[in-house]
């Protein structure tokens, strides 16, 4: 209950950060197509890894940035990432990166683009994986 507590006192204070609440747009995909939007010759997304950081050692995403949902700090950690740029987020299967969602609203992101199946659908898919 208090990491709980203390991660609900962390959002509030990075949400007060917000000079103007902007509409989020919430995109969804899947291994496959994450891999050919990545790969776009004009693609400029930064992939967030929200898993552990020991699920993040075990295998990621190239160049993606490890910032763990289940930290007390996730909020002040993802304030701290440009609001402008597009995002897309993981987890393992889809639940924390789900879960995540409603923080990058209250941050005020432009667009998410949301891994459905997470890092599981990524593999899958055969795309390669970086240690």
């Amino acid at each position: 209950m208090k990491r709980f507590l203390s991660f609900l006192l962390t959002l509030c204070s990075a949400t007060c950060l917000i000079a103007e609440e902007a509409t989020t747009e919430i995109k969804h995909t899947t291994g496959k197509d994450a891999k050919a939007l990545l790969d776009a010759k004009d693609a400029k997304i930064l992939v967030i890894d929200v898993r552990t950081p020991a699920e993040y050692a075990e295998g990621h995403i190239a160049g993606a940035r490890n910032i763990n949902f289940n930290g007390s700090d996730f909020a002040e950690k993802l304030g701290a990432v440009d609001r402008k740029q597009t995002v897309l987020v993981h987890c393992a299967r889809g639940g924390r990166s789900t879960s995540s969602l409603e923080v990058f609203k209250k941050l005020g992101f432009k667009t998410v683009i949301h891994l459905d199946g997470g890092f599981t659908d990524w593999v899958k898919a055969g795309n390669p994986v970086e240690k």
